[in-house]
């Protein structure tokens, strides 16, 4: 009965109210008048309404959309304040309004009760309408950035504490902005956090991330648990230094109370690093002579060695392969190939990263003669080459940002699209993509005058890049040059970053940043020192990838044991042994085929084609699909999932090829079997072979125990003991 107001006042009538009320104040700033942006949309967002569970999801609850994580302010204003005539709000009767009631469950409402009569968020939504539910108020401040105190916290096992957050804004000012706050434990086995902002630390040591949401700003404080008695200094001081790689990694462990692993032995070193540099097993000439060879610095030449290897080129022009490989069936088959090609001359060449990424980004010309031109074939709207280009090169996921605020990051809809006007001017001529497939060119060239729009507002996106100030373009220039410039620049916090993150991740096991290509203040690097310190060494040096690597594979941090040790078995991101990976699926491949001396055959390919150099996800390869081999059809970036499954197992354990290949009569069973060597050196040559090491006593008994077996001849004993190796997780898995 006494919402009468709501159907009869016009909405008008509110416009000439006008009020203020006091907020919480920081650093001594004035009171500001209550908004709708300033003060309502953050008391939604903590209640959850802008949320996809509730009133943001697709279709709205039950008439009332709003949009997701509130990236249309003007439409969830209009909705609550406008819609259906205003029959959600009662300017006259504030408290009657159903915006009140229904979350104040007054009135029935399905989400719950969300918020509390008289509570300090029922109170301010009470105000605003009263004082006439203003939008934005001339001159208001936008939201700078969020603090949530000490970017490093050290507290103690079991530890109670409190966050409080600050938000600062254009004019200078600041104001308390706990209450409204969003609180995320990173880990909550480390710690947990409550919706106030209260922590309770676990009972381990180590370190934890609490990530701090309001209105879009992302803010984060580690805590860290030092364990229960840090080791003496000097345990620290005494270990060996190769680079200044160790030399950060040693301060780290130093902090966590881990003592790294012993170094690794050299016959697991000289496979280790022969399948990162070239993705190969090392020939068992190759591992006698490196174990035969006692001079200090062997490591480093073998090192030198392998990056000087041709095979070096197709093992990491295939990593950038999975990134940028086309849908064939949407480019057109030789299309993929040209760009196949390009990319792994460039390894070929090893040329500078930086204009690699470079080449990408201001191509011109013909599919079917310039590489880098097939990405804008394939990838054709502004917005998917944003998509991608920032994953690639910045390694940053602006992919959320498309559609509303990105919910773990600062990233907003305006970042997106103001990115995505650096290819706005993209043009394309020639024979475009449509079914059925053309095997005919196109053209891809500067067209001046193309626009983004924001999708929202309908407004000309200026030229800014993620992070950096807007950029005013000369006239008649492509704004993708404009981008590369940054995009390169020793000044851009992303770009070296992301490459050096990507390539400790494929050398190491895991990035300091992990996934790779998800680098976000919530989303925290384990040793951001070392991270900085080698991007800053890889910029000094050229953008030289070999010379990335060269640096990572001599350090101690990277020729540690996998083997663990008391205090270090707990360490799964901070380096302190090596962390085992099992090969990829062209690695596999290839490597069968070496041990077993039985190369595969892949349908357009040359003879003796090996797997790292195939060039098209459907060319068929049992093995291939069954260690997850990217498919290109599917949208890309492309990160390989190295997880063992039983479907591994059970193929390499009933493979009808792999046991072709073992009796293959011109196979490497078949000729040690027809040699003069005796049954122990057949064992010794294949464990040399496949695993890079000698036999220990027990597995030369054992193994030559089964030539003499009654129904055994040398030719199955020998197909058995490699059939046995290849299925063993030490030859699967590279430690």
């Amino acid at each position: 009965m006494e919402l009468w107001s709501n159907q009869f006042l016009p909405v008008i009538f509110v416009l000439l109210i006008g009020g203020v009320a006091a907020q919480p104040q920081a650093n001594g700033a004035e009171e500001r008048p209550l908004s709708f942006v300033s003060d309502v949309l953050p008391i939604l967002a903590k209640a959850g309404c802008s949320t996809s569970g509730c009133h943001a999801n697709p279709e709205g609850q039950n008439g009332f959309k709003l949009s997701i994580f509130s990236y249309d302010p003007k439409a969830d204003y209009d909705s609550i304040v406008k819609e259906g005539r205003g029959r959600r709000i009662s300017p006259a009767v504030p408290e009657r309004s159903l915006f009140l009631l229904k979350p104040t469950l007054q009135l029935p409402h399905e989400g719950g009760e969300r918020i509390t009569v008289g509570s300090e968020e029922h109170e301010t939504l009470r105000e605003w309408i009263k004082e006439g539910m203003v939008f934005r108020h001339p001159n208001e401040p936008t939201l700078d950035r969020i603090s949530v105190g000490e970017a490093l916290r050290k507290v103690k096992r079991g530890e109670r504490g409190e966050l409080g957050v600050l938000a600062y804004y254009a004019d200078g000012t600041a104001r308390d902005v706990t209450a409204r706050a969003d609180f995320t434990a990173g880990d909550d086995s480390f710690v947990t956090v409550d919706e106030e902002g209260r922590f309770q630390v676990g009972n381990k040591s180590g370190e934890g991330a609490i990530v701090v949401r309001y209105m879009g700003k992302v803010g984060i404080t580690m805590l860290s648990v030092p364990p229960d008695g840090l080791l003496p200094a000097e345990r620290y001081t005494a270990l060996p230094i190769n680079n200044f790689i160790d030399e950060h990694a040693v301060k780290r462990w130093a902090e966590l109370g881990f003592l790294p692993s012993n170094l690794c032995s050299d016959s697991v070193f000289v496979r280790r690093a022969a399948l990162d540099l070239i993705g190969t097993l090392p020939t068992s000439e190759r591992v006698r002579s490196f174990l035969s060879d006692h001079s200090p610095d062997k490591r480093r030449h073998f090192v030198a060695e392998l990056l000087a290897e041709p095979n070096w080129a197709d093992r990491w022009a295939l990593v950038w392969v999975d990134l940028l490989r086309p849908n064939p069936d949407r480019v057109g088959v030789k299309s993929v190939y040209v760009l196949d090609q390009w990319i792994r001359e460039s390894f070929r060449k090893n040329k500078r990263y930086d204009q690699f990424a470079r080449d990408i980004l201001t191509v011109t010309g013909s599919t079917h003669r310039n590489g880098p031109a097939v990405v804008f074939r394939d990838r054709r709207a502004p917005a998917d080459l944003t998509t991608s280009m920032s994953q690639i090169f910045m390694g940053v996921r602006l992919e959320c940002a498309r559609c509303h605020q990105h919910p773990n990051e600062s990233w907003s809809q305006e970042d997106f699209f103001q990115f995505a006007a650096y290819f706005g001017e993209v043009g394309r001529k020639g024979t475009g993509v449509s079914p059925p497939i053309s095997g005919s060119p196109e053209f891809v060239y500067h067209k001046p005058g193309g626009k983004v729009t924001h999708p929202v507002s309908g407004a000309v996106m200026p030229l800014k890049p993620p992070g950096g100030v807007e950029v005013q373009l000369e006239s008649g220039r492509d704004p993708r040059q404009a981008l590369a410039d940054w995009m390169v620049s020793p000044e851009n916090p992303f770009f070296a970053r992301a490459i050096v993150n990507r390539i400790w991740g494929v050398m190491m096991g895991r990035g300091f940043v992990n996934p790779v290509d998800d680098m976000r203040t919530s989303n925290p690097p384990s040793d951001p020192a070392l991270l900085d310190a080698l991007a800053a060494d890889f910029v000094a040096h050229g953008y030289d990838l070999k010379q990335l690597m060269g640096r990572i594979a001599n350090s101690r941090v990277y020729q540690l044991s996998s083997l663990p040790n008391e205090t270090n078995v707990k360490d799964t991101q901070y380096f302190s042994r090596t962390y085992r990976r099992r090969l990829s699926a062209e690695m596999m491949s290839d490597v069968v085929s070496d041990v077993t001396g039985v190369p595969d055959h892949f349908q357009g390919m040359p003879a003796g084609a090996r797997a790292l150099q195939t060039w098209n996800f459907k060319l068929g390869s049992d093995l291939l699909d069954a260690f997850g081999r990217p498919d290109s059809s599917e949208d890309c970036p492309c990160e390989r999932n190295l997880e063992g499954s039983v479907v591994q197992a059970l193929h390499l354990m009933h493979s009808e090829r792999l046991q072709a290949k073992l009796a293959n009569k011109n196979g490497r069973v078949t000729k040690l079997v027809s040699s003069e060597l005796s049954e122990a050196e057949i064992v010794e040559e294949l464990f040399l072979t496949a695993m890079g090491r000698f036999p220990d006593k027990e597995e030369t008994s054992l193994a030559v125990k089964q030539f003499k077996e009654p129904d055994a001849s040398r030719q199955t004993a020998t197909e058995d003991l490699l059939w046995a190796l290849i299925n063993s997780a030490e030859f699967v898995f590279n430690h």
